[in-house]
């Protein structure tokens, strides 16, 4: 499936055999936050997502699997975008605010992303082509429900609402512990099997990872309870959400076009389409 254009960003894939990258390219100038609940999290440069921390942009998010090896994505993106002239201005130069993510899948053994796969990822993204979703780019490794000894479909979902003259899209990456809710709270792929230490051979490690892409004008600390209402997405649609052995985390960006929009509403509607876009990733499989 597709999703032809994700606000005025930028976004795209580089797949690979069991793994691949997922690239977010937003317009300069927009501003992100982020928030990490899962217990077993592998991140790049979420520290600055913080509110209180100085920078408040972000240049790009690289959701990749490969675990934290995967996070190498982020290198080949930075670079890349250093290249474009894209960055925080400094007195040596731009610096790109570059944000990563990443799933556990099969390749941490051998073969993860690397910095070759993020410039791909990125190059893919700038060459208009449509934003495919299913298992494609970071989720092309990602299972569900491994809490019940099995390995049910996982992938990459997308979904997109609306919030007054605003607009709310969320990209999620679903490698979850637990099972994938439907809108009726039943598991979609059934409840059969005993939940309880899951089977090989991921065991304990997975993670389900977003981004949040807003048009409207949105301070950091207002994206930062924009995450949260990601996060709240999640616990819709997954069970259990945010384990001790997921690295459950969202990143919120906002491009500013859209002046005046409600928070409040903004928030509710992130919730609404975060979940969708869980069970978007696991119901919409390429043929």
């Amino acid at each position: 499936m597709s999703e032809p254009q994700l606000l005025s960003a930028y976004a795209g894939h580089w797949t690979g055999t069991g793994t691949g990258v997922t690239v977010i390219v937003p317009p300069p100038g927009t501003v992100g936050a982020g928030e990490v609940r899962g217990g077993a999290p592998a991140t790049r440069e979420f520290a600055l997502l913080d509110p209180v921390r100085l920078v408040d942009r972000v240049d790009a998010v690289v959701l990749s699997g490969g675990s934290a090896f995967g996070l190498a994505a982020g290198d080949g993106v930075m670079n890349l975008l250093r290249e474009l002239g894209a960055g925080l201005p400094t007195p040596l130069g731009p610096v790109p605010i570059v944000v990563g993510m990443s799933i556990f899948d099969g390749t941490v053994a051998g073969g993860p992303p690397d910095a070759v796969s993020g410039r791909r990822a990125v190059l893919d993204a700038l060459s208009g082509a449509a934003f495919t979703t299913g298992a494609v780019g970071a989720g092309t490794g990602a299972v569900t429900g491994t809490w019940r000894h099995r390995r049910d479909p996982g992938g990459l979902g997308v979904a997109r609402g609306t919030a007054g003259t605003a607009t709310v899209i969320a990209v999620v990456v679903v490698n979850a512990w637990g099972d994938v809710l439907g809108e009726d709270g039943r598991p979609i792929f059934g409840d059969e099997g005993a939940a309880g230490p899951p089977a090989k051979p991921f065991g304990r490690a997975h993670t389900t990872i977003g981004v949040l892409l807003t048009d409207a004008r949105l301070a950091k600390a207002d994206c930062y309870l924009l995450a949260q209402s990601g996060h709240t997405g999640f616990a819709r649609a997954i069970h259990p959400a945010h384990s001790r052995y997921d690295g459950d985390a969202v990143v919120a960006l906002a491009t500013g076009e859209v002046e005046g929009a409600d928070l409040d509403l903004l928030r509710a509607v992130a919730a609404d389409v975060t979940a969708q876009a869980i069970r978007s990733a696991v119901g919409r499989r390429p043929d």
